[in-house]
C-alpha cells in the first residue's frame, strides 16, 4: 500500500521548490552572430545555465510539483525515474532538496559524466542494456520499493502550464520583445519526452503567434516517422547515440499536431554540428544542440534563398562538458564510427557563409 502524504510535509516540500525557483535567475537568450545572414537572426536559449546544467531542470521541477500536488509523493518515499541522464540529474537535485531517496534507471551507454553527476547529487544509478528497457524496470523498482515512478515520458506535457507561468516558451517570447524580429519565424527544439515541443506549440497557438515549430529528430527515432504516419508507434534497430532526444517508441507526451515540421538528422551530423558550434562559440555544447543546429541551418538557408527575413530561436540544451569522454573524444568517435570531419567542415561553412550545403 502506498504511503499517504502528510499535508504539512507536502506544503513544506512545495515551499522548498518555490524558494529554489525564486533564487534562480532566468536562462540567457544568446544571439549567434552570423554576418553572412544579415536579415536572419539566430538565438539559442541557454538552458545549460540551470543549477543542474540542462533544459531538464525545468521539467524536473514541474514533475515534482505535479506529483506533490496530486498527492503521489510522501515524506521519505523513494523516487524512481527512467532517463537517459539529464532528467535524472535534475530529479536527483530536487529529491535531495526534499530528503527523498532517488534511483535513476538509465541505459548502460549513458555518458559517465552524467552518471557521476547523478551520484554526486545523492542519486543511485540502475543500469539496463537498452533504452527500451528503462520503462518497465523503473515501474518494477518503484512498485518493489513502495516508491513513486515519476514517469517523465507520460507526464512531461501535462506537468507544465503551457499557457504561461514562465515556461520556456513564455520566457523566449519575453526575451525576444526588443529584438529586430520579436516574433520568431521558427522555434527549433528536439524531442525526448515531447514535453518541450508540446509546451512551445500550444503556447504559440494560444497566443496566436505566426511562429512555426520545428522538431529536430535523430534518424533512428520514431518521432519523425509517427509525425508522418500516425500508425507508426515504435521502431526497431539501434537507438540514437544523441542522449536526451529521439526515442524507440512514441511517448505519451509527444503531441504531433502542434508541430509544423520535422527535420531528420543523422547522429554523425549532430555530433559534428555540436563540435563546430563549440569552436564557433568558444564553449562546448551537447549533442542535442548539434541536432538543433542542423535543423536551424537548413531552415536559415531556405529562408535566405527565398529572400525572407526573420528570427529563428532554438535551445542550447546542455553543456558539452558532460560529453568529454564521448562526443569530444576523437578516439571514442572513431571507435564508434561517428567521426565525420566532412560534416564538421560543412557546419563550419554554414556558420561562415550562411549557407548549408545539401
Amino acid at each position: 500500500m502506498s504511503q499517504k502524504p502528510c499535508p504539512n510535509w507536502v506544503s513544506w516540500a512545495i515551499g522548498r521548490i518555490d524558494a529554489d525557483y525564486t533564487r534562480s535567475a532566468d536562462t540567457h537568450l544568446i544571439p549567434v552572430p552570423l554576418p553572412a545572414l544579415p536579415h536572419i537572426a539566430i538565438y539559442l536559449k541557454d538552458e545549460s545555465s540551470h543549477p543542474t546544467g540542462s533544459l531538464k531542470h525545468r521539467l524536473a521541477r514541474s514533475l515534482f510539483l505535479y506529483a506533490l500536488c496530486n498527492g503521489w509523493i510522501a515524506q521519505g518515499m523513494v523516487i524512481v525515474e527512467a532517463s537517459s541522464g539529464s532528467t535524472a540529474v535534475s530529479e536527483a537535485y530536487f529529491a535531495r532538496m526534499l530528503g527523498l531517496p532517488f534511483i535513476a534507471v538509465v541505459p548502460r551507454s549513458t555518458a559517465p559524466e552524467k552518471i557521476a553527476a547523478i551520484e554526486a547529487l545523492g542519486g543511485q544509478c540502475h543500469k539496463v542494456d537498452s533504452a527500451g528497457a528503462v520503462y518497465g524496470e523503473a515501474s518494477r523498482l518503484a512498485a518493489e520499493l513502495n516508491g513513486h515512478y515519476m514517469d517523465q515520458f507520460t507526464y512531461a506535457e501535462r506537468a507544465t502550464d503551457w499557457r504561461g507561468n514562465n515556461n520556456i516558451a513564455d520566457s523566449i517570447f519575453s526575451q525576444m520583445a526588443r529584438e529586430p524580429h520579436p516574433i520568431p519565424a521558427w522555434i527549433v527544439t528536439g524531442a525526448g519526452t515531447g514535453g518541450t515541443s508540446a509546451t512551445i506549440g500550444r503556447y504559440v497557438h494560444y497566443n496566436r503567434h505566426a511562429t512555426q515549430v520545428c522538431v529536430a529528430d535523430p534518424a533512428a527515432s520514431v518521432f519523425h516517422r509517427h509525425w508522418a504516419d500516425r500508425s507508426i508507434a515504435t521502431t526497431d534497430g539501434p537507438t540514437s547515440r544523441i542522449e536526451g532526444i529521439g526515442r524507440p517508441r512514441v511517448e505519451p507526451s509527444f503531441i504531433p499536431t502542434v508541430i509544423d515540421r520535422m527535420e531528420v538528422v543523422e547522429d554523425r551530423a549532430s555530433i559534428a554540428a555540436a563540435r563546430a558550434l563549440s569552436r564557433y562559440l568558444g564553449r562546448r555544447v551537447g549533442g542535442s544542440t548539434g541536432t538543433n543546429l542542423v535543423a536551424i541551418a537548413r531552415i536559415a538557408t531556405q529562408m535566405a534563398d527565398a529572400g525572407e527575413k526573420g528570427s529563428i530561436v532554438s535551445i542550447l540544451c546542455d553543456s558539452g562538458e558532460r560529453y568529454g569522454s564521448t562526443y569530444y573524444n576523437d578516439e571514442w568517435l572513431i571507435a564508434q564510427g561517428l567521426a565525420d570531419e566532412a560534416e564538421e567542415e560543412r557546419m563550419a561553412a554554414f556558420l561562415a557563409s550562411g549557407r548549408y550545403a545539401s
